[in-house]
């Protein structure tokens, strides 16, 4: 579930909205049970556009967004749940957005090192915006805690698009990850074909 209802990481009365609805989100998780809170490196709109998009991400606010995060963190580990950082991508849903690419919130997520702050590995947005999918998995794997996928492009389930799950779901099994494998797209067209697609591409023999 989402883990922040708006503010951002690095400027001051972004951070102060973004720590007080993080709370207020974990009062929430105590009655659904949801294990993990997703955030971004910004706050987005109705359209998925960030409400302060950022042209220039300065080494300030790679700095303050880690302590950002670090506070995140200590919440998440107060309540006993984890907070996941999801990547994005610039050139098609995005634009503006600051740490959106995997390399960005990988880096944020390694630099606090902490169990209550993972990656939320979205390989949709990865194949948009860097590619070199099997590898990646393969470097952000120790730090995450959730991984989403969808085709590029479209959007839609498994073999809609231009990216091999099947390869992907072999390798994450070779890597032993047994965590949790969301869809989070759409139906080409029969939701049900959809969600065969999705277990088949994930069912490793």
């Amino acid at each position: 579930m989402t883990g922040y209802l708006e503010g951002n990481l690095t400027d001051p009365d972004g951070i102060d909205a973004l720590l007080t609805t993080a709370r207020k989100s974990l009062d929430v998780v105590a009655e659904l049970d949801c294990p993990r809170l997703n955030l971004h490196g910004t706050g987005l709109d109705a359209k998925g556009l960030p409400v302060h998009p950022a042209e220039t991400v300065t080494s300030t606010m790679w700095l303050t967004a880690t302590d950002t995060l670090r506070r995140v963190a200590a919440f998440g580990e107060e309540a006993g749940r984890v907070f996941t950082l999801e990547n994005l991508n610039l050139a098609v849903d995005h634009p503006g957005t600051p740490f959106a690419r995997a390399a960005d919130t990988l880096a944020l997520v390694r630099a606090v090192n902490s169990p209550y702050l993972r990656m939320n590995l979205d390989l949709y947005h990865a194949q948009i915006g860097e590619g070199n999918l099997i590898e990646l998995t393969r470097q952000a794997l120790p730090y995450t805690g959730e991984i989403q996928v969808a085709d590029v492009p479209g959007r839609c389930e498994p073999g809609t698009g231009e990216i091999h799950y099947p390869a992907i779901a072999r390798a994450l099994h070779q890597a032993g990850y047994t965590g949790v494998v969301a869809l989070e797209g759409w139906a080409q067209q029969d939701p049900d074909a959809a969600l065969d697609a999705f277990q088949a591409a994930f069912t490793c023999t």
